[in-house]
């Protein structure tokens, strides 16, 4: 039996640990394919999220495939993050604390030929990591112990291609790849040796081949201030691989079933992201994205595995996100030496977001609040620099719904080098 964290917790106490198989751990990971990972770079995180309308020629964009011809020529680009997450859980006096830490993202871009470049990378699309229970006392089989556990997640492999044309219009096409497994198990075991223990659970594998398409236009204002719009639109297709069921009672009643989820119908909702810009040389900018996302027709409640959550009513939906944030660098080109001019070589960046989950229980978004703040550091030459971010934020908004406050940091390491370059010597 699954159970809700919500009714886990107001019927007794709630357990939640980490034994290094999590890469996110939340008790909302029970619904859908999980926890939805909020995307991007270090250096999209430490500006809250936004990236739609955004080009910098010293950072891999991963949000929008246009953005990627905004480089120097000859320029290699390599980003790399690890990001890391405290939770504080609560519903009335009861309270857990959970810790995980995975990889982030690992991406690479480089150009093709005049005015085209390539990306490809890895990026986690959702985590699943639940660890609740909770005992009970029954008048036959005197105490019960209920117990459910999750883990697993899914990612995203992408290759990426996009060209710019008239020096201000770029567009860009994206190949992904969707890969993972989930598992989720649950059983009760009675207090009272007579009656039998029961065990239930799926084991997912999942895959998935979509697209995602990108455009973003330049328009000059004065000097170098620049309005940047962007449009991306990620294509919605079916989910396959494959599902197996399996009940335990005892060890009398065993029942296994195996499926082909291309047989369920089931699929990734499309989702829509807009956004604006605006920018002055490479040293300040400031944005603001729109994001919706539609799974209503994903039939996710319809597959065991993805909706077997006990007595709540899950059900997919529309999820929408809305994030603001910003960039500046108070002087790039400070060569003094000393810690306050280093500090004025810095970036320094903050933002905001709010996100409503792409699904409901029991009729209510489960919806996420928070700030961000980052900066990165240069490195050595070129544009070599390392990015450190901060995240907090509370998911659970509704009165009746389990608060989740979070503590999150991120480091990402950007690397760039020029290639072919030729060298002249006298």
């Amino acid at each position: 039996m699954f159970a809700l964290a919500v009714l886990v917790l107001s019927a007794g106490s709630l357990g939640a640990q980490t034994d290094g198989t999590y890469g996110g751990f939340s008790p909302y990971s029970v619904f859908g394919l999980g926890q939805m990972h909020q995307g991007g770079t270090s250096w999209n995180r430490g500006m809250g999220g936004v990236g739609i309308a955004a080009r910098n020629h010293r950072f891999i964009n991963i949000l929008n495939p246009a953005s990627i011809t905004a480089r120097d020529s000859l320029s290699f680009m390599a980003d790399m993050g690890l990001g890391g997450r405290m939770s504080l859980f609560k519903e009335g006096n009861v309270q857990a604390f959970n810790t995980t830490f995975n990889i982030d993202d690992v991406a690479i871009s480089f150009p093709m030929w005049r005015h085209t470049a390539f990306m490809v990378g890895v990026t986690p699309l959702s985590d699943v990591g639940y660890n609740i229970s909770y005992r009970e006392m029954d008048v036959y089989t005197q105490q019960r112990l209920f117990t459910s556990v999750g883990n697993g997640g899914t990612y995203q492999l992408f290759a990426a291609a996009a060209a710019t044309f008239w020096n201000r219009l770029s567009v860009g096409a994206q190949f992904n790849y969707t890969f993972g497994n989930i598992s989720k198990k649950s059983s009760i075991v009675n207090g009272d040796d007579s009656y039998r223990t029961m065990v239930s659970g799926d084991s997912l594998q999942v895959n998935n081949f979509s697209g995602k398409l990108g455009i973003q236009y330049d328009q000059p204002l004065s000097g170098q201030e620049v309005i940047t719009v962007g449009a991306t639109y990620k294509i919605s297709t079916p989910i396959r691989g494959h599902s197996v069921h399996y009940r335990e009672l005892g060890s009398y009643d065993r029942k296994r079933e195996a499926a082909e989820l291309k047989d369920k119908g089931l699929s990734i909702g499309d989702e829509l992201g807009v956004g604006v810009s605006f920018r002055r040389g490479d040293d300040f900018m400031v944005e603001a994205d729109y994001t919706r996302s539609n799974w209503s027709r994903s039939r996710l409640d319809q597959v065991s595995g993805f909706s077997n959550v006990g007595d709540v009513v899950f059900a997919p939906s529309v999820g929408q996100s809305f994030r603001v944030g910003g960039e500046i660098t108070p002087n790039r080109n400070d060569i003094r030496t000393g810690f306050v001019h280093f500090l004025r070589r810095c970036t320094f960046r903050g933002g905001a977001y709010f996100d409503q989950s792409y699904y409901t229980v029991d009729g209510a978004h489960v919806n996420s609040v928070g700030m961000t703040l980052g900066m990165t550091l240069p490195v050595y030459r070129w544009y070599n620099g390392l990015s450190i971010g901060l995240e907090l934020g509370r998911r659970g908004l509704a009165t009746s719904q389990v608060k989740e406050n979070y503590f999150g940091f991120n480091v990402g390491f950007n690397i760039f080098d020029i290639w072919f370059q030729k060298r002249a010597y006298e």
